[in-house]
C-alpha cells in the first residue's frame, strides 16, 4: 500500500522536495508519494497531518516551531532548539526531528574550514544552525530586527545583536536563514549593514534555494563566493527520506537516487 508524504508551510508552492522525494522513491523502489500542503496556521499542522493520512511530513518556514509543539516526541537536538522540521508517524504517535541543521554542515563542509559565522535571523533554522555549528567548533554570532527573539540566543551563551547594535566583525561565512526574498525584493537586513558584514566574509550563503535573492545579488555584486541552499535541502531531504523509510537504505543509496533533482 503506498505510503504519502508532505511538506507543510507557507508559501509551500516554490517547494522542490516533492520532486526530491519522489524520484527518489522511484529509483529505490519504495512505494511512496510527495506532496506539497499550504498551512496558514501553524495549530492545525497535527490535525492536517492526520486527516491527510500520512506517514511523513517535512515542516518548512513559518512552521517549525508549530511542528516541535505538535510532535508526540523529539529528538534531543530538535528539543534543544525548539524546531521540528521532520515529522514521522510510528505507532500512532508523531516523532519530531531536525534534519536542516546537520543537512546544512553537509553543504558547508565543501567550503573548507569554517570557524566563524554571521547567523542572520533568529527563528527555528537559525537556532538549529547556531547550535549544531557550534557544536562543531564554529564560533556564532546572531543578528536580527528584534530584541525579543535574540532571548534564546543569549540564554544560549550566542554573542547577539540587532540592527541598531550591530558592528561587522571577520567571518568566514555570512548566512541568511530568514525568508526575506523569497517571495519578494527584501534584504535580510538593512543595505547598508549587510554591506558592512559582506566585506568582512569569505563566502555567503542562502538557505533559501532555487532563486538567485537579494542577499545573494548582493554577495554577487561584491564579488564575493556564495551558494544557496541546494545543497542543505538535498542532505536535509537525504536524511529525512532515511527516516521517512525507517533506515531500509543506506545514505549513499539515498544520496545517488536523490541528487539527480538538482539537475531538473
Amino acid at each position: 500500500m503506498k505510503e504519502l508524504f508532505a511538506i507543510f508551510g507557507n508559501p509551500v508552492h516554490h517547494s522542490k522536495s516533492p520532486l526530491m522525494h519522489n524520484l527518489a522513491f522511484k529509483r529505490v523502489g519504495f512505494d511512496g508519494c510527495y506532496t506539497r500542503w499550504l498551512i496558514e496556521d501553524g495549530d492545525t499542522l497535527k490535525e492536517s497531518f492526520f486527516a491527510l493520512g500520512l506517514k511523513g511530513a517535512n515542516i518548512t518556514v513559518p512552521h517549525k516551531e508549530a511542528a516541535f509543539h505538535a510532535a508526540d516526541a523529539v529528538e534531543d537536538f530538535a528539543a534543544e532548539v525548539q524546531a521540528v522540521n521532520t515529522l514521522v508517524l510510528r505507532d500512532g504517535k508523531l516523532y519530531g526531528y531536525n534534519t536542516d541543521a546537520p543537512g546544512f554542515y553537509r553543504a558547508l563542509e565543501k567550503l573548507g574550514s569554517v570557524k566563524k559565522a554571521l547567523v542572520i535571523g533568529a527563528g527555528g533554522t537559525a537556532r538549529a544552525l547556531s547550535l549544531y555549528l557550534r557544536s562543531k567548533g564554529v564560533e556564532i554570532e546572531a543578528v536580527n530586527r528584534s530584541a525579543h527573539r535574540l532571548e534564546w540566543f543569549e540564554s544560549e551563551g550566542f554573542k547577539s545583536h540587532t540592527w541598531e547594535s550591530f558592528v561587522a566583525d571577520e567571518y568566514d561565512v555570512v548566512i541568511n536563514t530568514t525568508s526575506a526574498g523569497l517571495e519578494d525584493d527584501s534584504l535580510p537586513m538593512p543595505k547598508e549593514l549587510l554591506d558592512e558584514a559582506l566585506l568582512k566574509t569569505k563566502y555567503a550563503v542562502d538557505v533559501i534555494y532555487g532563486k538567485r535573492t537579494p542577499f545573494l545579488k548582493e554577495a554577487i555584486r561584491l564579488d564575493l563566493p556564495n551558494f544557496d541552499g541546494s545543497q542543505m535541502l538535498l542532505w536535509q531531504g537525504i536524511l529525512a527520506f532515511d527516516l521517512f523509510t525507517q533506515h531500509r537504505y543506506s545514505l549513499e543509496e539515498i544520496e545517488s537516487a536523490m541528487t539527480p533533482f538538482l539537475s531538473l
